[in-house]
């Protein structure tokens, strides 16, 4: 079996960061490089991944996480390469300004997932972030390129302030989803109540979006039916209090 794996030795009873772990380029490294890595526990301050993970397998630009990661933060930030995959769930901020890359979490995810950093302006600027599990507030927000792709429920917020790019929610998307969006869309297949400063435009097929769905189905085994691309979706434009030209595609039978 090629790529890397990693299980996590002991359960963490801290939060984690592992915002340098997957910085470039870590895609050709071996399991031993890797584990030199450092990890910044919230109490115990600097270890290295090779303290807290057992990794095995050869390096080809993969690598699978088990164990439970929900109190591991910042996993995947500036992602530029790679494909990363975690089974279970992660903690907040996963894949926050990622530019390249695969990141796909087999469970949830916190907030701000493919978001930007505090204090910056740019989130999410290229590569995919898949949560096959919900999401929590603020995902996507600030994102300029790239696709976030969320297989349940979305937090509030969910786009806020998008620059661009696509955020695709299969469950009910929180209050706010899309606000102060400058440009990009949110494609809602689930519940969503568009934010007072969009304007219904008109109803449609989007090409290209069944095209996104059917590789996110092919590749990611995401829950796209039939009806996500055979049907209609109604478009809203705005935010009409920023650029105007973003959007809430939202899918409808009729």
């Amino acid at each position: 079996m090629s790529g890397l794996a990693g299980r996590l030795k002991t359960e963490l009873d801290q939060r984690a960061d592992f915002g340098e772990v997957f910085a470039p380029s870590w895609s050709g490294l071996g399991a031993g490089e890797l584990e030199r890595r450092p990890v910044y526990l919230e109490r115990d301050g600097p270890v290295s991944l090779g303290d807290l993970f057992s990794l095995t397998g050869t390096p080809d630009g993969s690598i699978r996480l088990v164990g439970d990661l929900s109190r591991v933060d910042r996993l995947g930030a500036g992602l530029a390469e790679g494909t990363i995959t975690v089974e279970g769930d992660v903690g907040a901020q996963a894949g926050v300004a990622m530019i390249g890359g695969v990141l796909e979490i087999e469970g949830n995810a916190g907030p701000r997932a493919g978001a930007a950093p505090p204090g910056y302006k740019r989130g999410m600027a290229g590569g995919e972030l898949v949560v096959h599990g919900a999401c929590g507030e603020e995902s996507g927000a600030a994102m300029r390129r790239g696709t976030l792709a969320i297989g349940k429920a979305a937090g509030d917020r969910t786009g806020l302030g998008m620059i661009a790019g696509t955020v695709i929610v299969f469950g009910a998307a929180g209050r706010d989803s899309g606000l102060w969006s400058k440009r990009g869309s949110v494609v809602a297949l689930g519940k969503i109540e568009p934010p007072a400063t969009y304007a219904y435009a008109c109803t449609y097929q989007p090409v290209y979006l069944r095209f996104m769905l059917g590789r996110l189905r092919a590749r990611f085994r995401l829950p796209v039916q039939r009806k996500h691309l055979a049907g209609y979706y109604r478009r809203y434009s705005g935010d009409l209090a920023e650029l105007g030209r973003g959007e809430i595609l939202v899918w409808t039978a009729q």
